[in-house]
């Protein structure tokens, strides 16, 4: 395919409540939708990818603006140099022709740009949208998922009061969620866990994510959270020590698992060697995107390692490639994939739906679902044109 325009929408959605983990609370989602028009074979295509890096560095070294920029002074001239009609020298073109663009080889264009995986994977998203609407295939048939549908999880941010917990998690069941996960963080942790498992019951599929807010030192705290018989304890220590999380393995009797530390198939091979991951967390944006979180998957399959599906808040674009992504084999436990309806109360496409606990996975071309203009222009900050042919 040959590029002939990128735009990138900054765009803000009111959250239908506040959701507050140990880092910080969001009241909106502040994202990044990257358009890209393509010609190709089959005619001009259009392409949608969303950055689901936050309006802070506060989960990852990544953010909203910074994101714009790496993407419109870095990586659409790599992907563009050397194009009929585009800018000349911008980047490394080693691996082919830019006129012979496939998403299979984003990733390689662009790893002289060191780190900044969620910009990569919100243009690499766009790419592979605009590649499968032009082919018409289908996202989860192009990943090989197995699944029409996902069972469908929510994650429960920290609430004024155990009592508050208490009530909302008895709506997502009542809304009929089929796994629920606690925001945890010191002084809000095993009380919290004691009260929900007291009033539904061992029989609720029940974990917990601390976004790496404790220490090593925690670990005697960490350990009372063995008698709740929880799926698993995510991220508790630091994204960069590995080393601690795998002696923390040792000490506890709930499966550890891995989200900021995992980020790329490299990282997550480290993981699994060192012990420090029974369960990973694959978030395509913080791993460089779709086609790296199928690496991580496969890895982790090839070494009986559970892994499941994590949500960034993001709008039906990216809830609904996740949808896609989680219909693969080794995705053996539920995923952060909600209805929209959780976050928004309109999304910026149409609904991601859950039925019977479960999201139906797109079957149309592309990653599934575009941006409503309308919508787009009304969530809409800011429009920048960084390329056009």
């Amino acid at each position: 395919m040959i590029i002939t325009r990128v735009r990138l929408h900054r765009i803000s959605m009111p959250l239908v409540s506040p959701f507050t983990t140990s880092f910080g609370t969001e009241h909106s989602k502040e994202a990044l939708i990257v358009e890209i028009g393509a010609d190709t074979a089959a005619g001009p295509v259009t392409g949608w990818g969303e950055c689901v890096a936050m309006e802070d560095p506060l989960y990852s070294s990544e953010y909203v603006d910074g994101c714009a920029q790496v993407i419109g002074r870095w990586l659409v001239p790599a992907l563009t140099a050397g194009q009929q009609g585009g800018p000349h020298g911008a980047g490394d073109t080693e691996g082919g022709d830019a006129d012979d663009l496939v998403a299979e080889t984003v990733g390689h264009r662009l790893r002289h740009v060191i780190g900044h995986p969620m910009a990569k994977a919100a243009v690499e998203m766009a790419v592979l949208d605009a590649q499968l609407r032009a082919s018409g295939q289908s996202f989860a048939a192009y990943l090989g998922g197995v699944r029409s549908t996902v069972p469908s999880g929510v994650s429960v941010g920290i609430q004024e009061s155990i009592e508050q917990t208490l009530r909302v998690v008895e709506g997502y069941l009542d809304d009929g969620y089929v796994r629920i996960k606690l925001k945890i963080k010191p002084g809000w942790d095993v009380e919290l866990v004691r009260a929900v498992r007291g009033v539904f019951g061992d029989d609720v599929p029940l974990q917990v994510d601390a976004n790496a807010a404790y220490t090593l030192l925690d670990a005697t705290t960490l350990r009372r959270l063995d008698e709740f018989g929880l799926l698993l304890l995510e991220q508790p220590l630091a994204e960069d020590d590995l080393r601690q999380h795998a002696v923390l393995a040792t000490r506890l009797q709930t499966p550890l698992c891995l989200d900021e530390s995992v980020v790329s198939a490299r990282s997550a091979a480290d993981a699994i060697a060192l012990g420090a991951a029974q369960v990973i967390n694959i978030k395509p944006g913080r791993v460089g995107g779709y086609l790296e979180a199928v690496r991580i998957h496969d890895l982790a399959r090839a070494h009986g390692i559970a892994v499941w599906c994590g949500g960034m808040l993001e709008t039906g674009l990216g809830r609904s490639a996740n949808a896609a992504l989680a219909s693969l084999p080794g995705f053996v436990l539920p995923g952060d994939i909600s209805a929209s309806s959780r976050f928004y109360d309109v999304d910026l496409t149409e609904p991601v739906e859950m039925v019977d606990g479960q999201v139906a996975v797109d079957t149309t071309p592309g990653i599934g679902r575009a941006p409503i203009p309308e919508l787009l222009e009304r969530f809409r900050t800011d429009l920048s044109v960084v390329f056009r042919r």
